[in-house]
């Protein structure tokens, strides 16, 4: 029989295996422990909306607290730097030395293009041939770099040319690679010219690949379900990730457990623990969650590790939004008990909370506009994670809007103003960047 765990055993595996289970910090946060903090995680999901702060420093800052984001600029954003993009869950950082782990996604989208005459590449061969000799002679490049009369914007935000789009579809295939990042533009290089041939010559079978991504998806989880392992990398179908669960097994490396309350239609779901996982008797501090962290990007695991119902309202136009624009999951001592919209107002250097709330189940009659009682107040720890989270963006105050069952008592707790929401900044309705949401529309109209 799998042993059995509790709900909240699992909870506080998972969130060791994340990072969440360590001592405060007392030193500064240095270059080493940023990558090891990455190599934990097995990759950062990226996206370039801005609002608040782009979305792959934000991990790190809710493992370790403040830490300069100049460093984390330096093992990401060089041409030669150790972490490098692929779409392995969206578009992500991931170690150099991961990449050949993907080669069976890029022949997968190969193939796919071959078979579909509809698909961009059959009717645009000649471009990805000239997009392809003038890397090899000129690159690394950026997509604005390039001059053509084909390199013209299409659409609204983040409507490719054809050339950027070249250049997207060589990097599906893993022909072309990033050189790093300007202004947070990609460079594209052909893979030869930026990997080392260690890297570029290793080829991994498509099974041996995929065990290994379960592995370090396992590994980063903690205790996960088969869609939990999948979902990490995004790996299809779920078949090929059972075959790897089971090798795993077999190898001792993950065990069969049943988790109390992971039910799915009407009986307990299979789970599995890493054979390396710690079992963490609290989770201490407090974080703000990305909408892309690990903890929470596959909705399902949210709902089902913490009742959290989860949706990002980016794209949902402003009157129909029912929390706000950029809303950060608030987890303290290991519960999600609020979530906040915030926008950094850099102009007038304020961290604005533009909406509060208070997740079901932890008002705590604060709600009502309570003086919270001591430091363990929710609306307290929020107060001083968020003054934690302006010095950090380099901000001098932070701001609360009335909207939202925390608002109130958070002003309190800050003692704030409590702004009107009519007199507020608007927000835009609309996305900005070529973050993951902007760039998988485009990705699946390549792909037909």
């Amino acid at each position: 029989m799998p042993e059995s765990i509790s709900p909240a055993l699992a909870r506080r595996i998972a969130l060791g295996a994340q990072g969440f289970a360590g001592p405060p910090r007392s030193t500064a946060v240095g270059t080493r422990t940023l990558r090891s903090t990455i190599d934990r995680l097995g990759l950062v999901q990226i996206d370039s909306v801005n609002v608040f702060e782009r979305s792959h420093y934000l991990p790190l800052f809710a493992r370790l607290g403040g830490y300069d984001k100049v460093l984390l600029d330096r093992l990401t954003l060089g041409a030669d730097a150790p972490y490098l993009e692929y779409w392995a869950h969206e578009a992500a950082f991931i170690p150099r030395d991961a990449w050949p782990l993907f080669r069976w996604r890029m022949e997968a989208h190969r193939a796919k293009h071959a078979t579909d005459e509809d698909a961009w590449v059959h009717h645009n061969a000649a471009m990805l041939d000239w997009v392809r000799e003038l890397l090899r002679e000129e690159g690394p490049l950026k997509a604005s770099e390039i001059e053509h009369d084909a390199n013209v914007r299409r659409g609204p935000w983040w409507g490719w040319s054809d050339v950027k789009r070249a250049l997207e579809v060589l990097f599906l295939y893993g022909e072309v690679v990033t050189a790093g990042r300007d202004r947070f533009e990609r460079r594209y290089a052909l893979a030869e010219q930026v990997l080392s041939p260690e890297v570029y010559g290793r080829e991994v079978t498509r099974p041996d690949a995929i065990r290994e991504l379960v592995r370090r998806a396992a590994a980063a989880q903690g205790v996960a379900t088969l869609a939990d392992l999948a979902d990490y990398f995004r790996i299809k179908p779920q078949t090929a990730v059972r075959q790897a669960v089971e090798e795993l097994v077999d190898a001792g490396e993950l065990e069969p457990v049943a988790v109390g309350g992971w039910d799915r239609r009407g009986g307990p779901q299979e789970a599995w623990l890493h054979h390396e996982a710690r079992r963490p008797r609290s989770i201490s501090g407090a974080a703000l969650l990305s909408p892309f962290d690990p903890v929470v990007w596959f909705r399902d695991r949210a709902l089902r590790m913490f009742g959290l119902h989860y949706r990002i309202e980016i794209y949902t136009p402003a009157p129909k939004r029912v929390y706000g624009y950029y809303v950060l999951p608030v987890m303290i001592d290991g519960e999600i008990v609020a979530r906040v919209d915030l926008k950094s107002d850099r102009q007038r250097g304020v961290l604005r909370v533009q909406s509060a709330w208070f997740e079901r189940g932890h008002d705590d009659g604060l709600a009502r506009g309570l003086r919270p009682a001591g430091d363990d107040e929710i609306s307290m720890r929020l107060a001083l994670l968020l003054q934690e989270t302006a010095r950090w963006q380099g901000l001098d105050e932070v701001s609360v809007v009335d909207r939202g069952t925390l608002s109130a008592p958070l002003a309190v707790a800050l003692d704030s103003p409590l702004l009107s929401a009519d007199s507020a900044p608007a927000m835009g309705t609309t996305p900005h960047g070529d973050g993951p949401q902007a760039l998988s529309g485009d990705t699946q109209e390549m792909l037909g």
